[in-house]
């Protein structure tokens, strides 16, 4: 992601990683977690948990919906609640007593999400497409929003930094992330039922600030990284204001000179040691961490952009990082929905790691939103969140809550070679396939022997495409949209686009 998209972004981490000890005060009130406040939403139908600090031995009361459960709280003063299952509903306010009490108020029972990544999860309602419109019609009682704190930490926190759960309001939406918003709307309009989704992202963050230190250290490719967390984080914490200061009066020099047809400044200011963005399970330890007691209906996730240029080590580090959330999570097959890069003209192999978020399907109780044809050439943050939020709760409405939707687009399936020509077949052509806006599909291309690809000619033949072109008489592989920024147009007739692939496995040059 660029410098100068996160710039803002780092003041907040600056103040928030020099108080990372975000450990429960001790006193002898009864105190929550950010996520257990007013407007908040906890997850039907399963035994929910409740969970705070307390003086050790202290008897704490939950209370909700006529149901209360009490329990002492151990030896550290953790006191941890289960409730009783409960069905979708409210408002409705529960009650925390120990020898003092607090009370919750608007609490909602519903599906409670994580959405998390870089900048365009964390991209608000108020930069998308058409904000004035979405504003005037976010009156939302059932749909409740947290943002939480940018908090990189050394070690694995109790709490969020910084958070407090919102309605959807005209007045709050704007700050809402728009992928998060869009997707809960769309799930609360199709499931009648209430929707909080958490947003925990941060701009131009790789995925090793989202893994937990021990899976990093069980793979060589990724040791490394955690080898001295603690001294990154001190590092950062005392250059990282002078970094702030550095950078920004660069950045203004550099826009003047640019703007006055001179760039021959310096390179901009080197980074610190523990860039926030960057620092492998940092942003876990202090965004993540602090969520796992609570009871989840999956997460959504998208991010990839900082990692294009290593999208072998992605294949890896993807699936790496889904895994170790359900373990901390306690959630063997949660859901984890996530978003392919868009179309974006970059000199990177966004194609690649598209590839690699692809290979990600494999595992269990996943999805993948396909947004290729809803990007922007000249912007890395395209403002069509709608699309991206809806494609999300299709996954979401068919792999997790079981209903008959088309959830992808067509995927590629096998492909035969047939003389000059090469046949593709594909799954989920879902009412058959469609070249949107042309006679004929484009963004293929072809290859022989010698490995050169070059643009084909490409015709559907009922739920497969017949590829060739002039001057390959001998065909071995076919590529779809494989390119940062593709032109490519297939579909099925439901209107999802066809995921981008390769027939064959080169390695990338």
């Amino acid at each position: 992601m660029h410098r100068s998209s996160t710039i803002a972004a780092l003041a907040v981490v600056i103040a928030a990683m020099a108080m990372v000890c975000l450990t429960p005060p001790a006193a002898a009130d009864v105190t929550l977690p950010k996520v257990i406040s007013d407007n908040m939403v906890v997850q039907r139908d399963v035994r929910a948990r409740i969970w705070g600090w307390a003086d050790p031995g202290e008897e704490v009361t939950v209370a909700i919906r006529g149901q209360a459960k009490t329990r002492a709280a151990d030896a550290r003063g953790s006191w941890r609640i289960l409730l009783d299952p409960m069905p979708a509903g409210g408002p409705f306010e529960m009650t925390v007593t120990g020898k003092n009490r607090i009370v919750v108020s608007n609490v909602a029972v519903g599906e409670v999400w994580v959405c998390s990544g870089q900048s365009n999860m964390a991209m608000r309602v108020a930069s998308c497409l058409n904000f004035e419109q979405e504003k005037a019609a976010a009156d939302y009682p059932m749909i409740r929003s947290l943002n939480g704190a940018i908090v990189s930490a050394a070690w694995p926190e109790n709490d969020l930094g910084s958070g407090a759960w919102q309605v959807s309001t005209a007045d709050t939406v704007g700050g809402f992330s728009a992928a998060g918003y869009f997707f809960a709307r769309h799930l609360h309009q199709q499931l009648g039922v209430p929707i909080g989704f958490i947003n925990v992202s941060l701009g131009g963050s790789a995925a090793r600030a989202w893994v937990p230190a021990q899976d990093l250290r069980s793979d060589p490719d990724f040791a490394a990284w955690v080898n001295d967390i603690e001294a990154q984080v001190a590092e950062w914490n005392a250059g990282g204001a002078e970094y702030m200061k550095a950078y920004t009066a660069w950045q203004k020099e550099y826009n003047a000179a640019k703007a006055a047809g001179s760039t021959d400044l310096p390179k901009a200011p080197a980074f610190v040691r523990g860039r926030p963005q960057g620092l492998a399970t940092g942003l876990y330890n202090g965004m993540i961490a602090p969520l796992r007691p609570m009871k989840i209906a999956g997460a959504i996730w998208y991010q990839g952009e900082a990692d294009a240029g290593a999208p072998e080590l992605y294949q890896k580090l993807f699936p790496m990082l889904i895994n170790s959330w359900r373990r901390e999570f306690r959630f063997d097959d949660m859901p984890f929905l996530f978003v392919q890069l868009a179309d974006y003209d970059v000199a990177s192999p966004w194609a690649f790691l598209r590839e690699a978020q692809t290979k990600t399907l494999s595992l269990p109780n996943t999805g993948m939103a396909v947004i290729t044809d809803v990007g922007d050439a000249k912007d890395i943050h395209p403002k069509d969140k709608q699309t991206v939020g809806y494609r999300l709760a299709l996954n979401a409405l068919a792999k997790v809550y079981g209903q008959d939707v088309v959830y992808s687009g067509p995927m590629y399936r096998d492909m035969r070679i047939e003389g000059s020509t090469i046949r593709i077949s594909f799954d989920h052509v879902h009412g058959g396939l469609v070249a949107r806006d042309a006679e004929a599909p484009i963004g293929f291309t072809i290859a022989g022997e010698d490995k050169q690809f070059v643009e084909a000619k490409a015709v559907i033949d009922g739920d497969t495409v017949l590829v060739s072109a002039d001057g390959v008489s001998n065909p071995v592989a076919v590529r779809y949209a494989w390119a940062s920024d593709p032109e490519c147009n297939l579909y099925n007739a439901e209107g999802l686009p066809a995921n981008p692939f390769r027939t064959d496995d080169w390695p990338r040059q």
